[in-house]
């Protein structure tokens, strides 16, 4: 075979009786980097203000757990078969660290619970609206996303159909899917879309200036979407199909141009429209 990508061999340290696992220490920093960088970003849209000093980090607290359990819901949801199917496992359902997140379910409970947090602080402070508070943090979630897809190299997980490319990854027998035992390299998907995850984070950082609320991160949804719905039809791992295709690739589509119509609409209204 030609020279791959490799998979990692061990996808956890141990620290004494402390087991880490690289997914979730992945997670772990792209949290950390996307508070880092939505801090530095809602303080410059606040105009520095001291009331803008810690809310990031206090809305965190509300999001990220919800986005986490959110993204573990849509996982199980739209890839049920190694949780409920036959021989299939339940209680590994919980076990977040061997990877299984899913962005949307996390974007979505994460954000509705952010919107919770910002609302409780906004109450009490004069604070930007929560449009602008998205705009900020929509590049440091994408770095967050690209993280991520690190920690589901270690697992072995989320790559695609097989592939002998010069940039093809390496998986061992014992993850390969049923039906694709015979062949030793696939598209490392998760790369795709850590590269293109990051693409976009540049780019909307490089815009910011030129955008109205809420347009920032309309367009972050709507770009990754794209990216996601062309990786997506890579995969080849188990999951729920609508009408032959993954149920991915339909969120993505619908997801996608609901974000786009926003972007959109975010561009034509006045600043003095913006709530």
């Amino acid at each position: 075979m030609r020279s791959a990508i490799p998979t990692p061999s061990d996808s956890a340290f141990g620290i004494g009786p402390l087991t880490i696992h690289y997914y979730a220490l992945c997670i772990i920093i792209g949290v950390a980097i996307a508070i880092w960088l939505g801090n530095r970003r809602y303080r410059a849209f606040a105009e520095n203000s001291e009331q803008s000093i810690g809310v990031v980090a206090d809305v965190a607290i509300y999001a990220v757990p919800a986005g986490i359990i959110g993204g573990r819901i849509y996982h199980v949801i739209s890839s049920p078969a190694q949780y409920f199917g036959e021989d299939g496992k339940p209680l590994d359902a919980l076990k977040i660290y061997e990877g299984g997140l899913g962005i949307w379910g996390a974007i979505s409970l994460g954000a509705l619970a952010a919107w919770f947090g910002y609302r409780k602080r906004a109450k009490k402070l004069e604070l930007p609206s929560f449009r602008l508070f998205l705009d900020a943090l929509a590049p440091g979630i994408l770095i967050a996303q690209a993280i991520g897809r690190v920690g589901n190299w270690f697992n072995g997980e989320l790559f695609g159909r097989p592939f002998s490319g010069p940039w093809a990854l390496e998986i061992p027998l014992s993850k390969r899917p049923i039906g694709f035992l015979e062949y030793e390299s696939f598209h490392p998907t998760f790369l795709y879309e850590a590269i293109w995850c990051l693409l976009v984070a540049t780019l909307l950082i490089w815009l910011t200036p030129k955008l109205r609320a809420g347009q920032g991160f309309a367009i972050y949804v709507a770009l990754y979407c794209v990216g996601r719905f062309a990786i997506e039809s890579l995969r080849i791992d188990d999951a729920n199909t609508i009408l032959g295709l993954r149920v991915n690739l339909w969120t993505s589509l619908v997801v996608g141009m609901i974000a786009s119509v926003l972007a959109l609409r975010f561009a034509r209204q006045k600043a003095t429209e913006i709530g």
